[in-house]
Parts: C-alpha cells; sequence; structure tokens
C-alpha cells in the first residue's frame, strides 16, 4: 500500500479520536458544565450531524480543489475548533465546536477516502478502505484511552487540547507527503453522479450502514456509566475497557479488509448475526465483568468488521460516482452516530437504565436485518420475473 496512504490513516487517527473520546469524557462534561449526561452524549449526536451535513457538500465542493490544498485546509479547521473547544466554559459554544469541527472532520475523510481508493488497483477498495479506517480503530486502541486517561488526571480540556497537538505534525505530513492534483481525476459531471446514487442497492447498503453504525455508537457512547454503574467496575477501568473494544474494532478491520473484497455477503450475513446475538448476550450479561470484557473485544471486532465492509460496498455499488460516493457513505454512517446516541440518551431518560443502551443497539442491528432479507428477497423476485418474461414470450 502507497505510504501516503498510511499517512491518511494517521490523519483519521487524531480525528478518530475526537470523535470517539467522548465516550470516556461525558460524566466529567456533565459535571464540570452542570448539564445532564444523556445532555453531554449529545455532543457525539452533534459531531456526528455535522459529519451527516458536512460530508455529501464537502465531496461536492472539493470535486475539482486540488487534493493535498482541500486536506490541508480541512485539518486547519479542525485543529482550531479544537483549540475553542478547550476553551470555552459554555455546554453551547462546546457544542457548535464539535459540529463545526465534524463539518471539517467530514470533508477530510470524503477526499481521503476518493484519494486512498484511486491509490490502489479496482478490486483492492477494501483493503484501501480498512486501511483508512485502521486510523479509526487505533483511535479506539490508543487515542480514546489515553483521552479517557487524561480526563481522569486533568480534566476533559486535556483531551482537546492533545488531539489539537496531535494534528499540528499532522498538517506537515499531509503537505509533505500527498500529492497535488484534483480530487478526482478528471471527475464526471456532478448531476451524472447525483443520478448514479438513486441505485436501490446503493440505497440499501447505505441504509445498513446507517444502522449498524448506530448500533455501534448507541452503546459506546454510554459504555463508560455501563461499566462503573451496571458493571460494577471502578472509573479508572474505563480507559482499559475503552481500549479492549479498540482492539476488537482493529482486528474486526483487519480481517475485513482480507476478505470484504472477494466474499462480503458472507462477512454481512454471519457478521450481522453475530453481531446483534452479541448485544442481547451483552444486555443480558452486563453485570458480570469477565463477559462484559470479553464482550467489549468480541462486540468492537464485530461491529467495525461489518462496517469497514459496508463502507467498502457502497464505493464497489457506485462506479459512476467515484467523488461522491466516499461522501455519502460517510453521511450515512455518521447518521447512525447521530441517532444511535440519541436514542440511548432517550432510553436513559425514559427511566430504562443503563442497559438500555445496548438493548437499543440489538434492535437496530435486528432491523438492518430485516432490510437486508427483504432486499435479497426482492432482488430473487425480480431475478425469477425477468428470467420468466422470454419463456412466457415463446409461448404467444
Amino acid at each position: 500500500m502507497p505510504f501516503a496512504l498510511v499517512l491518511l490513516g494517521l490523519v483519521v487517527f487524531a480525528q478518530g479520536t475526537s470523535e470517539f473520546m467522548l465516550s470516556g469524557l461525558v460524566p466529567d462534561i456533565a459535571r464540570d458544565l452542570g448539564v445532564s449526561v444523556p445532555a453531554a452524549g449529545a455532543l457525539t449526536s452533534a459531531f456526528a450531524a455535522g459529519m451527516v451535513l458536512g460530508a455529501p457538500l464537502a465531496a461536492g465542493l472539493a470535486r475539482r480543489w486540488p487534493r493535498r490544498e482541500a486536506l490541508l485546509a480541512f485539518l486547519v479547521v479542525f485543529l482550531a475548533v479544537h483549540v475553542a473547544g478547550a476553551l470555552t466554559g459554555s455546554f453551547e459554544v462546546l457544542l457548535v465546536t464539535r459540529a463545526v469541527g465534524a463539518f471539517a472532520n467530514a470533508g477530510f475523510l470524503a477526499v481521503a477516502l476518493v484519494t486512498a481508493v484511486g491509490m490502489v488497483p479496482p478490486d483492492a477498495k477494501g483493503r484501501a478502505t480498512s486501511l483508512l479506517l485502521g486510523g479509526v480503530t487505533l483511535a479506539c486502541v490508543a487515542g480514546v484511552p489515553a483521552g479517557a486517561v487524561l480526563g481522569e488526571l486533568w480534566g476533559w480540556r486535556a483531551a482537546f487540547w492533545a488531539v489539537a497537538l496531535v494534528s499540528l505534525p499532522a498538517l506537515v505530513a499531509v503537505a509533505r507527503s500527498v500529492p497535488g492534483g484534483s480530487a478526482g481525476d478528471a471527475p464526471p459531471a456532478l448531476r451524472g453522479e447525483l443520478r448514479s446514487l438513486r441505485s436501490p442497492r446503493l440505497v440499501v447498503t447505505l441504509l445498513l450502514g446507517a444502522l449498524v453504525n448506530g448500533a455501534t455508537f448507541c452503546t459506546f457512547t454510554y459504555l463508560a456509566p455501563v461499566v462503573t454503574e451496571v458493571t460494577g467496575l471502578g472509573s479508572g477501568w474505563v480507559p482499559g475497557v475503552l481500549a479492549l473494544f479498540g482492539a476488537g474494532s482493529c482486528a474486526g478491520v483487519t480481517v475485513a479488509g482480507r476478505v470484504a473484497d472477494r466474499h462480503p455477503g458472507p462477512v454481512l450475513a454471519g457478521g450481522g448475526v453475530a453481531l446483534c446475538a452479541g448485544w442481547c448476550l451483552t444486555a443480558l450479561g452486563a453485570g458480570h465483568p469477565a463477559l462484559t470484557l470479553t464482550l467489549v473485544f468480541v462486540q468492537g471486532a464485530l461491529s467495525f468488521g461489518v462496517g469497514s465492509t459496508l463502507i467498502s460496498q457502497v464505493l464497489y455499488a457506485a462506479p459512476e460516482a467515484p467523488t461522491l460516493a466516499g461522501g455519502f457513505a460517510t453521511a450515512a454512517f455518521n447518521v447512525g452516530a447521530a441517532v444511535g446516541p440519541f436514542a440511548g440518551g432517550a432510553a436513559i431518560g425514559a427511566g430504562f437504565g443503563y442497559r438500555s443502551p445496548v438493548w437499543v443497539s440489538a434492535g437496530l442491528v435486528a432491523l438492518a436485518g430485516g432490510v437486508a432479507a427483504a432486499r435479497t428477497a426482492a432482488a430473487r423476485h425480480s431475478r425469477r420475473r425477468q428470467a420468466k418474461r422470454p419463456v412466457d414470450a415463446e409461448r404467444r
């Protein structure tokens, strides 16, 4: 794989740390800024909402921008809003900085996805996607737990400062290593790309991605209170539990990246069933530390293995939309990342306890399975009708 692709993965690591690190900081932010835990959890939804809006818009705007300059511009904005977030004492201002930072993150990721798949052969999109998303899993393994440790020692603002500092060398790396040129080589007309995005296969894949990622974020956002309030472990365990989830996600992305290009069906079908069963078992066994710790690793692997495969399938399903496919994939997955924490917070706020987000995750994955089954049945029915038409014509 090209070295520039590895560097893009490292930048995604810094941005993924920012996106995920609130899982270990939500209780601290709630206490410091005088808001409830579900309200603080809305910061994750604000970040996801910024990415939902930013991904397709930024992808469209950056279609003909110089690739390197577009990446640098998005990264500078991302760095600046983290400095502002670390300095503010207002929850409302922090909420705005999360949304703006997410917009910049979405723009960077949309351009980076186009750049990544353009660096590899056409049949290696799954590997390129998994390498880029490896930065996200590295954030779960190292960045998020490190942010939780910083929050435990010096408060949640230290984690925001750390993300800003990590982004500085990333600026230099992108400026020196990413080649210039447009974000897409002679991209198709925008109207043509938008038409190709109406494909039923693509729409269903985007919906599945939103549901699976919603399930992931629904539980991950409230993993800290689950560990401390339900499992009964002390707050000092939170960084380790987050790292365990990240280690699982890293394993899942690595394995999926090797098989997703050739065998996406078994990965999605088998992984989806196991993922739903795993969330149910997590909800039922959350009071048992050993079982919970095991399932945190397993669910991290399944969530990111299935999720990264769905992203690569979006790129395969939209070959006529090379520029916007990555943007819409990012948007769809962050629709889930916005809805998931909101649904989990609503369940907690309704008095169902800290296990309830895990049950919501199970329900979202079950819904994804139902959608996939309905799409498969409809596709089979359509093929049978098409095969029957020539026979009927011959009889006439």
